[in-house]
């Protein structure tokens, strides 16, 4: 025997017991119809014509039976087969008595059965619904006997019969629609289950993706919005721009929308957010056939694509680098070997010390040259930690003084607030303020009271990623060489390799940071590192 509905896997308990409260209402009206009409004169001669004793008190029992049902039913007194089961044949007995007192098989009442078991195999299914159909028609053939063998009512038993047949074809159509209701509940359970997973995976790689994620309908209110783009966008943790046009958070966004959606954008253009720190370039695709079904919009850093394309480079780079290194090293040393060997065979004249010195430090500086070559081919690729500025600033100043043999009190350090974290490689971070240190000194005038090189850190106003700023106190740099000190074998200084400040700021894109130059107006140079966004890689990890 098939479970009970209530039991059906897939199927809720509230949606099995509401047609059996709706199946009693029209039992309870039912009754009301039979009451009513004993004591009104509602021009039905056919009911309770031939006992209307029996059917008046029958129509009242079936009316408080059904009645005290409706409790049982929504306090749930009993469990919903027993409670269907009970119903049933009551409705098989009501109406049984109810077509005997208004004349037997010819009222027409007996039709009511039909319903009657038809509700009930929409609801029980299974061969129960067969069981009481055959209830059924045999208290429809009793009936026909109990009137034969009292000759009080004409007899019918070809009625009954096809009454009979009637309610069991109604049991068996009924059974089998019951059965692809169920297994249509069933299957749109499941599929429900299905969609719920796989919306819920969808939110989850949509919000894990590292490109901004907005979706907005035909009036260009924003529907869906990842945490990449909340971050990218600059806006407040508790902003909620769900159903918020777009132009209240991007106006420069939704004006590349409008031309979009009007065929009038040729190409989407970078603009920068509202906190200035971050550059987006935009991508929109329609949702459906129709633009006005709605759109998805991308959003990409225009930082972390160069970073792609920085690596492809270097890539790219890194091959060359190999290749040219093995072609020069060899003859380099050479070179280096014969300028030993010639300075121990040639006199002491001064002429000649002078061109073997000059081919000395020359050797020496390309071999330099071809070492940063090789280390910026040979760096890992980033890990990054997040790092509590001023204490690993703390550490990294000692180890440097110590190293470069400075007075402590030559570098002074300033981070507001002073528990700010960044997010970068700790190692790639020493090797790019180790240059920019080494160079500050070299370069800042030492005047009395005032420190050669001072590191500023923490946040400033309009940028919403953290910086460090080393600044000298030296000539600065010409304005003229601000575009191309960061372009490599670009230097100033004849002993200089001009691979430092290059390879600084490789280093920093590889960390989805930013290294620039800043003038400082009072004299001297600053060089910003701008980190990447904590909370941003704090939600990726």
């Amino acid at each position: 025997m098939p479970p009970a509905p209530n039991s059906l896997p897939g199927r809720d308990a509230d949606q099995t017991w509401r047609p059996l409260r709706y199946l009693n209402l029209y039992r309870i009206l039912l009754a009301s119809l039979f009451v009513s009409s004993y004591f009104i004169d509602a021009n039905l001669p056919q009911l309770g014509s031939h006992d209307p004793h029996l059917f008046i008190a029958v129509s009242i029992v079936y009316l408080l039976l059904t009645s005290v049902a409706s409790f049982a039913i929504h306090w749930r007194w009993l469990s919903f087969r027993a409670l269907a089961y009970g119903l049933v044949v009551l409705d098989i007995i009501a109406l049984t008595l109810l077509m005997r007192a208004s004349g037997g098989i010819a009222s027409g009442l007996g039709m009511l059965l039909v319903v009657a078991i038809a509700g009930n195999s929409l609801l029980l299914g299974g061969r129960t619904s067969i069981l009481f159909a055959a209830i059924a028609a045999l208290s429809v053939l009793a009936e026909q006997v109990y009137a034969q063998m009292s000759q009080t009512l004409p007899i019918n038993y070809t009625k009954a019969g096809i009454l009979g047949a009637t309610l069991f074809a109604t049991a068996f159509f009924a059974h089998v629609l019951s059965r692809r209701i169920r297994e249509s509940e069933e299957l749109a359970a499941q599929r429900g289950v299905d969609l719920a997973n796989l919306a819920q995976l969808n939110q989850h790689v949509i919000q894990r993706m590292q490109s901004g994620i907005i979706v907005v309908d035909a009036n260009s209110r924003i529907r869906l919005m990842n945490e990449s783009a909340w971050h990218m966008l600059g806006l407040p943790l508790l902003s909620g721009p769900t159903n918020k046009p777009l132009k209240l958070v991007s106006t420069e966004l939704d004006k590349q929308l409008a031309a979009w959606l009007n065929n009038k954008l040729k190409e989407p253009w970078i603009f920068r957010t509202g906190s200035g720190s971050t550059d987006l370039l935009p991508s929109m695709t329609a949702l459906g056939y129709d633009k006005q079904a709605g759109t998805l919009i991308f959003l990409e850093d225009t930082a972390r694509m160069a970073q792609q394309a920085q690596q492809m480079k270097l890539a790219s780079l890194g091959r060359l680098t190999a290749s040219i290194a093995h072609e020069i090293r060899n003859p380099l040393g050479a070179i280096s070997h014969a300028e030993q060997l010639l300075a121990e065979t040639i006199p002491d004249n001064p002429s000649d010390r002078r061109l073997l010195e000059i081919i000395h430090s020359n050797t020496a500086r390309v071999n330099d040259i071809i070492e940063n070559v090789l280390r910026l081919n040979r760096r890992d690729r980033a890990k990054p930690e997040d790092l509590s500025l001023k204490d690993w600033l703390t550490h990294f100043i000692a180890e440097f003084t110590l190293s470069q043999g400075c007075a402590s009190e030559n570098i002074s350090i300033s981070i507001e607030p002073s528990n700010i974290n960044v997010y970068m490689d700790p190692t790639q971070l020493h090797q790019i303020l180790w240059n920019l240190c080494q160079n500050g000194l070299r370069y800042s005038h030492n005047y009395p009271g005032q420190p050669k090189l001072e590191l500023h850190g923490g946040r400033q106003p309009g940028i919403s990623h953290p910086v460090l700023d080393v600044i000298d106190h030296g000539p600065g740099i010409k304005p003229e060489d601000v575009q191309h000190i960061f372009e490599p074998f670009f230097t100033t200084d004849a002993k200089g390799s001009g691979l430092g400040l290059y390879i600084a700021r490789e280093l920093c894109e590889g960390n989805a940071a930013r290294l620039s130059y800043i003038a400082v107006p009072t004299g001297g140079s600053c060089f910003r590192i701008e980190f990447a966004d904590t909370r941003t890689h704090a939600k990726r990890t």
